[in-house]
């Protein structure tokens, strides 16, 4: 198995398989090692694999009256 395959197969877990990124990067980094030390060939840089998009993630923001009613609300508790 040469590097167009090795490309192929990473480009496949992340369209087809829709694979999460870090998996995407595990699969890479197994295979960078099985080709480096065990058959001591040296890939060429894989710059056609398509790589996995990580997710956007949104922070969790809480509006100035979200922020009130649990202030009011913690107050009330430690009231009681």
């Amino acid at each position: 198995m040469g590097a167009a395959e090795v490309e192929a197969f990473l480009t496949h877990l992340a369209v087809e398989g829709k694979v999460a990124a870090a998996t995407q990067n595990q699969a890479l980094s197994a295979l960078l090692f099985l080709y480096r030390e065990v058959l001591e060939i040296n890939l060429p840089w894989l710059d056609q694999v398509v790589r996995a998009k990580r997710p956007a993630r949104l922070p969790v923001v809480l509006t100035r009256q979200e922020v009130t009613a649990v202030q009011k609300a913690m107050a009330e508790l430690k009231a009681s």
